[in-house]
């Protein structure tokens, strides 16, 4: 035993070897010696030979060789399984993990995105090539223009200021020349084309939406303002300490401007004060206060209730070609909307243009001068004693990608992903969803009615896995962009263009049953996945079919525990605590009979009690059972629903060879170790305080824990003796 456990080691550091080796850039780490590739060699030859003495065949591929060495790098063998399995599995990771300056967490998931970010890097900092297709080309030269600070210290502040004119400039600046005839608030949300945003939304915020109680066509939605502040500090006044730096880092960013710092002083006090009236207004929003519910109206019966303001010519301006004075829309709370403009109404519309002006001033800053965005930088260094100012570099590559998102998500499918993840995903998902219909089938708590709903809604659950084929349609991508211009000299007009872009292709979907294409095109590189609630919807996009979760040259057993589980907990999220509530069509309504959801019920509540004591000992602070349930539930289901498939896998392919160093480890059990593998994270304690208090996922410890020790499997394939830490006596389950 002791011989075994020392060649375990042994072959853990070479394997450990040889998966640097395959994964490294060279310029990052020393070079392995020929000394050292031989010894690796040697000891890959005693590994081939200790499979025949033990009868176990082993998996001796690199794609093997190299997860082999991730996971045996990541574990601490010296903790029992059936003790804390997710300190077995992650331990090492946890004691090796260092925080850079940037980081507050560290990840599997933050080292897919890390890789993501460089190669997204690598590509606009390619030279152009006259070949590459227009979008492609745009993206660099984005890119390069905003590199260009020379470039834009000598324009200067001239092309936003030239953007306030319209308005008849910002009059903290103007002094007395400011003419308030030119202004109105409702036209300002026409003339500022605010950098990110689809219209400027420091009055009222303007969405698309669909009613939940029935999905019909998208709606335009009109909801409460985005404020520079958390209403929370701007309700408690100015002599709060975080309002105090909002006012003065305001103040100091008009003096850059060119205002007279007197002035400036009074003047933005009264828009201060504005914006603390609109915070009030805002915290009095109560969903559960009818007055407060969301109201479907017409602009025609919109112009009626509120007359003295011009709503159909306000309309016909932001969105004449996209909208009819009888299209419905959606308003989130009629009261908010009448005290919005009430306060408008009582305050003068040179404290508005201030507001406004200054307000859309603050979102451009990181397009302006070097100047300016230090002095953005002092400010949320006050806020956040954590916060890095990221290199020019990638700040340009982050500006110009996200900007160019569906250009860059093109590139990424065309040069990175590998077509077989598609085909290996949907694959799963069809087996997983096979198990869900045999659960729905099997289970002996829901009556006929309530399951034949359920199986309805199953049957009806959509997918769309990696990416739409129109990312690689060279016509389509070129004529999606075609009415955008980048101009390599002027980085801020270029920004402005895109931003009426941007906003023009939103809108255009108003009214629409199902969104274009481009619509959700954007998450095609994200390292997510998600369920829609309202379109009975898995998404799964190529960004996270890699890293810990997906590879082809991997086991089934490891791509089962890796992605087949996001892909059984996205499609449990259609049957939680919140999915239960919508139906087959995504519309809001209870199609559970009393005696059936009486049970949910019950189940539900054992998930609530489960997570709701467990207790996150170094910050002092229990984990919220009722905030994470919805997650909770679909980690349990899904968790199950995907042994369950990957066991119907074995039955039609056989058992699979093992991993080297890792050998003494059936594959039963690699498919939990891949799954806890994928959850490793190191947090600092300030993250994990915004965690728990905020985040709708258990830490990823108790997601492990919780969910492990409530499945029978996991204890049979790892013996765990009932009673123990990962096999209590109670356990919670639903499906």
């Amino acid at each position: 035993m002791v011989a075994g456990r020392m060649l375990s080691s042994f072959l853990a550091l070479a394997l450990s070897m040889l998966y640097l080796n395959h994964s490294c850039n060279a310029k990052s780490l020393p070079s392995i010696s020929s000394k050292e590739n031989g010894l690796v060699a040697h000891s890959l030859r005693l590994l081939q030979d200790s499979k025949f003495e033990e009868g176990k065949l082993l998996c001796l591929s690199k794609g093997c060789v190299k997860a082999a060495a991730s996971l045996i790098n990541d574990m601490d063998r010296s903790v029992d399984p059936c003790d804390d399995f997710y300190q077995f599995a992650c331990g090492s990771f946890i004691k090796n993990t260092i925080f850079d300056d940037v980081k507050m967490s560290v990840s599997k998931i933050s080292e897919i995105e890390d890789a993501i970010a460089n190669w997204k890097q690598m590509i606009v900092e390619e030279p152009i090539q006259p070949d590459e297709l227009r979008p492609f080309k745009m993206m660099k030269l984005l890119y390069k223009s905003c590199m260009d600070q020379e470039h834009i210290e000598k324009i200067g502040l001239e092309p936003i200021k030239e953007m306030f004119k319209s308005l008849g400039g910002w009059p903290v600046l103007e002094a007395e020349k400011w003419n308030e005839s030119k202004f109105t608030w409702m036209d300002s949300i026409h003339k500022l084309i605010v950098p990110g945003k689809k219209t400027n939304d420091y009055f009222i915020n303007f969405s698309l939406t669909i009613l939940p109680e029935n999905m019909t066509n998208l709606l335009l939605y009109m909801d409460k303002a985005s404020l520079g502040l958390k209403s929370e500090y701007l309700v408690k006044g100015k002599d709060h300490e975080v309002v105090e730096k909002y006012y003065k880092y305001i103040v100091d960013i008009a003096v850059l401007f060119g205002a007279d710092r007197q002035r400036a002083t009074k003047e933005l006090s009264e828009s201060l004060d504005f914006e603390i009236e609109l915070a009030k207004i805002e915290e009095q929003w109560d969903p559960s206060n009818i007055n407060y519910k969301y109201k479907q109206v017409d602009i025609l019966t919109l112009q009626d209730t509120f007359p003295s303001t011009p709503w159909k010519e306000f309309f016909d301006k932001l969105l004449n070609k996209f909208i009819r004075q009888d299209d419905f829309l959606l308003v989130s709370s009629m009261k908010f909307l009448e005290d919005l403009l009430t306060l408008l109404n009582k305050t003068p519309k040179r404290v508005q243009a201030n507001y406004v002006i200054q307000r859309s001033v603050i979102d451009s800053l990181s397009y302006l001068t070097e100047e300016l965005r230090n002095r953005n930088y002092k400010y949320m260094k006050e806020l956040k004693p954590n916060f890095k100012v990221y290199p020019r570099r990638a700040q340009c590559a982050t500006i110009s990608t996200t900007l160019f998102d569906l250009a860059i998500v093109s590139l990424y499918v065309r040069r990175v992903f590998n077509e077989n993840a598609k085909q290996n995903a949907l694959r799963m998902v069809n087996g997983i969803k096979e198990e869900l219909y045999k659960t729905l089938s099997s289970n002996d708590w829901m009556d006929d009615r309530t399951r034949e709903k359920a199986m309805d809604k199953a049957k009806a659950m959509t997918h769309d896995i990696a990416y739409p084929d129109e990312l690689l349609d060279d016509s389509k991508l070129n004529a999606y962009y075609e009415n955008l211009d980048v101009n390599d000299q002027y980085f801020y007009t270029s920004i402005l263009n895109f931003t009426k872009f941007k906003t023009d292709n939103y809108f255009s979907m108003l009214m629409k049953t199902k969104p274009d294409w481009v619509f959700d095109t954007t998450f095609v590189a994200n390292v997510n996945a998600q369920y829609g609630l309202r379109s009975n919807n898995i998404v799964l996009p190529a960004g996270i079919l890699q890293g810990a979760f997906f590879s082809n040259d991997r086991p089934q057993y490891m791509i089962y525990g890796g992605i087949g589980f996001i892909i059984g907990h996205e499609i449990t999220h259609g049957f939680d605590s919140t999915g239960k509530r919508f139906d087959m069509h995504g519309n809001k309504t209870n199609w559970w009979t009393e005696e059936t959801n009486k049970r949910f019920m019950e189940k539900q509540s054992c998930f609530i009690n489960q997570y709701g004591n467990y207790t996150v000992h170094e910050i002092g602070l229990k984990v919220d059972g009722n905030l994470t349930l919805s997650d909770n539930m679909s980690d349990n289901g899904g968790l199950k629903l995907t042994y369950d498939a990957y066991r119907v896998w074995v039955k039609e392919h056989g058992v699979e060879p093992r991993l080297p160093g890792l050998q003494e480890y059936t594959p039963q059990q690699m498919f939990w170790l891949s799954n806890a593998n994928a959850w490793c994270s190191k947090s600092t304690l300030e993250y994990q305080k915004y965690q728990i208090t905020n985040g709708e996922h258990a830490p990823e410890r108790f997601r492990i824990i919780g969910s492990f020790s409530n499945i029978k499997y996991f204890s049979d394939d790892f013996q765990c003796p009932l009673g123990s830490n990962m096999n209590p006596v109670k356990k919670c389950h639903m499906w």
